[in-house]
Formats: C-alpha cells, structure tokens, sequence
C-alpha cells in the first residue's frame, strides 16, 4: 500500500506566548511562537525582523553617565533633539552639514535621573516644558531656541522638584510628590491661584500622568484616578480605580487608542467601554506574563515608546552595566482597536534603551533613544544595531499536528519568506521536545542574494541599492528526512542582512502506524 503524503500549514501568526504548557501552545496556537526574538507581528501578517539603529549625529554628548533627558522638536525641514547629560541641556540639528551638539542651559543642581517633558502651542508659541525631580521646571521657547529655569518665588516653590507634567485644557499639569498642581489658564508659569492656578492632593505618589480622550489620567502607586473640566472652577477628581497603580512613569503610552503602562501584574491598557465614563483596564501582556515577571525582576528601571505606524508598544528593561548586546525588552503589536487582548508579543534582545522619545514631524515619524554611551540613536532604522548584528530567532512550539502519540515520517518543509534584500537565513526542524536519545535533522540554509527588492518610503529601504517595487512571497522548498511525534521550527538570523518577513510552512509528512 502507498504511502499517503499530508500537507499541514503553520501560519505564522499569535506572536510570543510564554503562559501556557509546550504542549497547549502546539495544539491550540499553531504558527505561534515559544520564542520570538527581534521579531515583529505584523499587520501585514506574518513576523518580520525588527528593523535596527543608527546614531542621530555622530558627535557624543559632552560628560558621562546616563542621558537624562530626549526631546524631539517638532519643527517642518529639519531634525532637532535637546539632550541632557551630567545636568547640561544641548541641542543638535541632524540634518547641518556637520551636527553637533550645542549648549543651552544647566541645571543648579545636576543629579537628575531622568527628564520628562511635554509639548504645548499657547498663543501660537511652541514650547517644551522639561521637569527632572530636583530643579524648577525649564522650558525651551523654539522661536527664541533658548532654554530657560523658572525661578523661585512664592507660588513658584510649589513645582520645585517636579517629576511628571503634562499638557490638559491649555493647562499646564505638574505632579510633585503626592500634589497635582496646575498653572493659569494659557500660561505654562503662572502659579499664582489669583489668575486660576491651583493644586488637588491625589494622596498617593504621583507615578504618572497622560491625557486620555477629554479627561486627564493620574497613575498612583496604587490608584488611578481621573481629571475632568475646562479650568480650575470645575476641574473634578474621580478614580478609576483604586485597586492598583502603575509602577513607572516612564512605561506610559498610547498606543492605537488604548493606554499602556506597567503594573504589578503585567501591561494593561486603560480603554473606554461602550458605558459612558467607564473603563476598561486589561492584562495586555497575559500570554507573556512569566516573561514580564522576568523582565520586572531583572531590572528596576524602564522606558519605552510606541511606533505609530506600525501599531506597536515597546518596553525596554534598563541595567546600567550590562553590555547593549543583552538588553532586554518586548514589544507588542495591537492588532485590534481597543483592549488589551488584541497585542501579539515578541522579545527584544540588543536593544539598551534609557530613555526614549517619538514624535511625528510632518508625516514622517522620528523615534530616538539613548543610554549611558553618551550617544543618541535614530530607532528602527537599517538593517543592524549601529554595524553589529540582529540575533532574530523565531522557534514554534512542538507541534502534535493530528495526534501527539503517533509517529509522523516528514519529507519536505516549504517556508514561505518575503525578503527585503539579501538573506541567508539559518533554518531546520527539532522533533520529541528535543528528547535524548532522537536524531535531529541538520540545519539548512536560506540564500537570498542581489539586491533585493526595496519599498519607497520603508525604514530598510536604500537608495541607490534597492530595487523599488513589492517585494514578493517566495517559496523555499527544503528536503527534510525524520520522523517524531511532535515537531518544531526553528529559524535564526544572526547578521546585519536584510529584513525579512515569515509568512507560512508547509510540511509535507506521512503518518506512521501507532507504536
């Protein structure tokens, strides 16, 4: 009797999921991945190579440590960032001939942290309101390109030592300590309560601040409650819950059009439910919940951002003397409009991220970051981490496909990859959970060479280099020879080649008698 031959596709989609038995994974979530690293789900489908960095400009910022404070300036046919570092403020120009870093202003008191800002336009005057902690907020005027320090008085004492601010009804909002105090209407330094300034005790520390929908959201370690009204005759404080809080500021997004942040169990999102006023705060980060858990216990601090375009969150675990080679983070793209349920994960690896800052400037989206290098980078950019290699891994759960007791004889698996350039990508097939005593296929080869294809506009895409046009899905049909019970994929890209997106595989396997 012939042996009859099987096709079973794994689409692949359902990102990173860490929460559940090997075997769970492989029977309900084929295609999803046991490990993904610097891989990105897709809204186009599929998982592609995390795109890498390069360095804003090449001159370093004067002094050592940390960068304490980034800031994009949204300003049409050019390229600004302010930077902070050993308490002085410098700005750049990445587009001058040669860029470099010039001084602005410096901090009384130089032992900052880490910088938060936000952006305002009262009476057609673009500012940046940058608070550290420790000094009197400092605000840079982009007409003038001058920094300047508010300065002592009475009412003014109140926002000394600010952490968090933000930007709500033309208001200016500065969390200090357990206070939320506010400025006059259109002004972004008038205290005096005379002019329709004020402060509302949250009686927990402030641990962030964002504005969501018509209401200004206040994270405290352990609450969250929410501002509503225009000025300070009726703005009103309510929770939203008072049950848990947010445990970094700095982990604070929005992302589509959900808030994200970090709380002692995990990501959620802060989205409004069909209730007027309700809301909903869901665990995002449950299909990866051990390896928040890791990531929560392996660093004390963190940052983030969001890519606009592409839907998705990132969350970077900072450790000051680790190499950038091992920095570890995730990312989670939303593929749904509201909750938390919708984000496929992956793991970041490389990626040393202290601070970090996103901004659009005309149509284009512009994310920095920067560690204690001294250096600050362009994000998601290219095709390496500033010349080194991207470790990207892909590994699927072991797979049973019909049955996990009957053995399966494999002969082909047919990977479906959309190249962007140059590959050569490292793949191959494990069997029984990797068990002692099996015999695993070699590994084979994917080979892309030329060129490429290149798409106008992507962030991979070189002039000059790339062919433009839509890349195509090709068919890498390999010769496979074992058999098992259950079977995995694993494909690895370690180099600084081309991004690629995994689309599906096909095997092609026959099914053995019951043993």
């Amino acid at each position: 009797m012939a042996t009859q031959w099987q096709t079973f596709p794994v689409p692949f989609t359902g990102g990173l999921i860490t929460n559940i038995s090997p075997l769970q994974q492989g029977i309900n979530n084929v295609g999803s991945a046991f490990q993904l690293q610097n891989f990105e789900p897709s809204l186009d489908g599929g998982y592609r190579k995390v795109a890498g960095y390069t360095k804003f400009i090449d001159a370093e910022l004067p002094g050592s440590g940390v960068v304490q404070a980034l800031a994009l300036i949204q300003e049409d046919n050019n390229e600004k960032v302010i930077a902070a570092r050993s308490g002085v403020y410098y700005i750049a120009n990445g587009i001058d001939a040669t860029p470099t870093w010039t001084s602005l202003a410096t901090a009384s008191n130089t032992t900052f942290s880490k910088v938060r800002q936000t952006r305002y336009n009262f009476n057609n005057v673009y500012q940046i309101c940058f608070v550290d902690g420790v000094n009197f907020p400092a605000y840079f005027d982009r007409t003038a390109g001058t920094l300047t320090y508010l300065t002592s008085s009475a009412t003014n004492d109140a926002v000394e030592g600010a952490s968090h601010v933000c930007t709500f009804k033309s208001t200016l909002f500065f969390g200090v300590g357990t206070e939320l105090v506010f400025t006059a209407p259109y002004s972004a330094d008038d205290l005096s309560p005379a002019n329709g300034a004020g402060s509302i005790s949250i009686g927990s520390e402030i641990t962030g601040l964002i504005v969501f929908r018509d209401q200004l959201i206040v994270f405290a370690v352990d609450k969250i409650m929410r501002i509503t009204g225009t000025s300070a005759a009726d703005f009103t404080m309510s929770a939203v819950t008072e049950d848990l809080g947010c445990l970094s500021a700095d982990t604070i997004q929005e992302v589509g059009a959900d808030i994200m942040f970090l709380g002692p169990d995990g990501l959620r999102t802060l989205s409004s439910t069909d209730r007027i006023g309700d809301f909903g705060i869901d665990v995002a980060s449950k299909n990866i919940r051990p390896t928040v858990t890791k990531l929560q216990d392996y660093a004390a601090s963190f940052s983030s951002t969001v890519i606009r375009s592409k839907a998705q969150y990132r969350l970077f675990a900072y450790v000051d003397s680790e190499r950038d080679n091992v920095a570890k983070g995730v990312l989670g793209t939303k593929f749904i409009d509201q909750g938390g349920q919708g984000f496929q994960w992956a793991e970041l690896k490389g990626f040393k991220v202290y601070i970090a800052d996103s901004q659009f400037i005309g149509e284009d989206e512009y994310r920095v970051f920067a560690n204690n290098d001294g250096y600050v980078y362009s994000l998601d950019t290219g095709t390496n981490r500033d010349g080194a290699a991207i470790d990207a891994i892909y590994e699927s759960p072991y797979m049973p496909i019909n049955d996990p007791q009957v053995r399966k004889t494999f002969y082909k698996l047919d990977l479906y990859i959309k190249p962007f350039g140059s590959i050569n990508i490292t793949a191959g097939i494990k069997f029984n959970q990797g068990r002692a005593g099996y015999i695993q296929p070699a590994t084979f080869q994917i080979v892309q060479a030329g060129g490429g294809t290149g798409i106008y506009g992507d962030n991979v895409s070189i002039y000059g280099t790339a062919v433009f046009g839509a890349p195509r899905t090709q068919s890498y049909i390999n010769q496979v020879i074992g058999s098992g019970e259950t079977v995995a994929i694993r494909i690895e890209d370690n180099s600084a080649d081309a991004a690629f997106l995994l689309d599906t595989a096909l095997f092609e396997f026959a099914t053995d008698d019951r043993q």
